[in-house]
C-alpha cells in the first residue's frame, strides 16, 4: 500500500469562491426576510452594474 504524501495543493480560484460563499452566508444571516435581493448580492460580491465599468465610455 502506498504511503500518504504530505503535499499542499492550492486552487486559488476555489479559495476565492469559498470566500465569496462565506460572504454571502454572512450577508444572508444578517438580512431581514428570506432572500437576499439581487442588488444586495451584487454589493456583497462587489459586482458593478452593467455599463458602469468606469472607463468613461
Amino acid at each position: 500500500m502506498a504511503g500518504l504524501r504530505s503535499t499542499t495543493v492550492q486552487d486559488h480560484v476555489a479559495l476565492v469562491e469559498i470566500e465569496l460563499c462565506g460572504e454571502l452566508m454572512i450577508a444572508a444571516s444578517a438580512a431581514d426576510g428570506e432572500r437576499l435581493s439581487p442588488d444586495l448580492i451584487d454589493e456583497v460580491l462587489k459586482v458593478e452594474p452593467e455599463g458602469s465599468s468606469g472607463s468613461g465610455g
